[in-house]
């Protein structure tokens, strides 16, 4: 027996805003959320890239100390979107704790800002004293702390999924989650993921030339998913947070339903660890669509991953061309914001929910001039009030982890 899956609750923390207000101001009026990249300095000094996706959150772990002491600026994110979307749902205290609440929660790889110093203890100078390592540092570190942090802060005794697949961590997480409420594991499920500002992870995509370095003196200009202009991804930070609920649960505690779940599919390519594979793409694409019962005609609105790589937005495009041809619209959200890394699978559905309750199509920013091979696809450089029914939102990751997920609007 399977069961409907439904999300009660959701919260970001975003570049383009950490409110539903603010972030619909931004798609609805264009405006980025890219800015100039923070200095860092030697480090910066060797990156090329000169922007990125910073969040205007400041940490200030108004947290009991209880709680803060094991969180890095990673799992600080993440407790607080996760904060905010149980408040949204409106699940009592009781259940929250009773074992039928679980967590799917995830980030690219824990906290670089207290690695770095762990490793700069180790190796940057000889006579530093192990000591001065701190007793919870590895607890900030490691790669489930956002999840640990989040079961221990609210009391969560349920299931634990953490996640950590590169850019479609967020992604699996919620779709894990979807699968854990939909055959009866749990009742409900925290999904999410998180990821925190620091130059290292611009290091790596810099040095393999994946990033965006044209456009250091006008940030907002980048990056440009589809268009001729496009020079690479923006990394980013940020947190997203979903509430997911069996539809029955949550229908006799009369909670708000924003959306259902109605289909995930998550595979692999099988092959190249860097490069997207087109067949690949197109399995997940149909494998979604099928977990879901519907047809390519039947969606209307795909977000896409389109990072702005100068090769990954065509394959992206070649294979949305291949299996649904010209009719759904297509988005590239991180045009506002640059790459949110682990939690852009999140943020972006998050969005999606946002566009679908408010009717409209956030068109892709910079979208200046399409690149003929990635004009099989249904762009719009300017925003389009349109009902909005279904949609799909993808990802894709390092080591050739594909991701869908398909979305219904909730029943007015």
């Amino acid at each position: 027996m399977t069961r409907r899956v439904v999300i009660t609750g959701c919260a970001a923390i975003t570049p383009i805003g950490n409110t539903k207000e603010e972030m619909i101001r931004h798609l609805t009026q264009g405006i980025s959320g890219v800015k100039a990249m923070r200095g860092d300095g030697l480090l910066t000094e060797h990156i090329h890239s000169g922007v990125f996706g910073t969040v205007d959150y400041p940490i200030d772990y108004d947290f009991a100390r209880q709680y803060r002491k094991t969180m890095g600026p990673v799992a600080y994110y993440a407790c607080q979107t996760a904060k905010e979307a149980l408040a949204g749902s409106g699940l009592s205290q009781e259940f929250i704790t009773s074992g039928r609440l679980g967590v799917a929660f995830g980030s690219t790889h824990g906290s670089p800002t207290v690695q770095r110093q762990i490793y700069r203890t180790f190796f940057g100078n000889t006579d530093a004293k192990l000591s001065s390592i701190g007793a919870v540092d590895y607890l900030k570190s490691m790669v489930h702390t956002t999840a640990v942090n989040i079961t221990k802060m609210f009391g969560i005794t349920g299931r634990v999924i953490s996640s950590s697949t590169a850019c479609t961590t967020s992604s699996q997480s919620i779709g894990f989650g979807y699968e854990a409420v939909k055959f009866g594991m749990q009742d409900a499920m925290l999904c999410g993921g998180a990821d925190e500002y620091d130059t290292t992870t611009v290091a790596v995509f810099d040095n393999l030339l994946a990033c965006s370095t044209e456009f250091n003196a006008t940030p907002h200009l980048t990056p440009r998913p589809f268009d001729v202009r496009r020079d690479g991804l923006v990394v980013g930070e940020g947190s997203g947070a979903v509430l997911l609920e069996e539809y029955e649960h949550a229908k006799r505690r009369g909670a708000p339903i924003l959306a259902e779940i109605i289909g995930f599919a998550c595979n692999n390519n099988g092959g190249d660890l860097i490069l997207p594979n087109v067949d690949g793409i197109i399995q997940t694409i149909r494998l979604g669509l099928e977990s879901a019962g519907l047809s390519p005609d039947d969606i209307d609105l795909i977000s896409a991953h389109a990072t702005a790589t100068k090769m990954g937005d065509v394959i992206e495009a070649q294979a949305i061309g291949k299996t649904y041809g010209a009719k759904p619209w297509v988005t590239g959200l991180k045009s506002y914001m640059g790459h949110t890394m682990g939690s852009c699978g999140a943020i972006e559905t998050i969005l999606s929910i946002y566009m679908m309750q408010e009717g409209f199509v956030a068109p892709t920013l910079n979208l200046d001039e399409v690149d003929e091979r990635c004009a099989m696809i249904h762009h719009t450089r300017q925003i389009v009030e349109q009902p909005l029914r279904t949609m799909a939102v993808q990802n894709f990751a390092f080591g050739g982890v594909n991701t869908s997920l398909i979305l219904r609007k909730a029943d007015s």
